[in-house]
């Protein structure tokens, strides 16, 4: 699995985008053909940034549907141990927002990781 280069996705299809629209603000709805592009590859390749530490580096995979209401089963896998794998189901308007957030701090720090919410949400901390 090669990894996803987050400035070479296309963006996804007006028709896959337009049922997205109405649930993110103005800020987000520019990185959402994106974030819906990223979320139909099924997969993504990152590294958890760690606060005075080093960064580890995990797999993301999951299904795609193609309704915001739907949930997203979802895996990572960090440092390719099995032992340090973890699933959470999302709904698909939550876990493409998590993707809009990724794509963003991307553009600021050029870092491929999730954001602390969906961390939470991942390790239980959550609901």
């Amino acid at each position: 699995m090669a990894g996803v280069e987050i400035e070479k996705l296309k963006p996804a299809a007006k028709a896959d985008v337009a049922i997205y629209m109405p649930y993110y603000s103005k800020n987000k709805q520019s990185d959402l053909p994106y974030a819906i592009s990223l979320y139909q590859l099924q997969f993504l390749e990152g590294a958890r940034q760690i606060e005075g530490g080093e960064s580890i580096p995990f797999v993301a995979t999951w299904s795609a549907s193609k309704l915001p209401a739907e949930l997203t089963p979802c895996q990572l896998q960090f440092d390719g141990q099995a032992e340090l794998s973890y699933e959470v189901r999302i709904q698909n308007d939550q876990f493409i927002d998590y993707l809009i957030e990724l794509i963003q701090n991307y553009k600021k720090k050029r870092i491929t990781d999730f954001p602390g919410a969906f961390y939470r949400k991942l390790l239980r901390f959550e609901s």
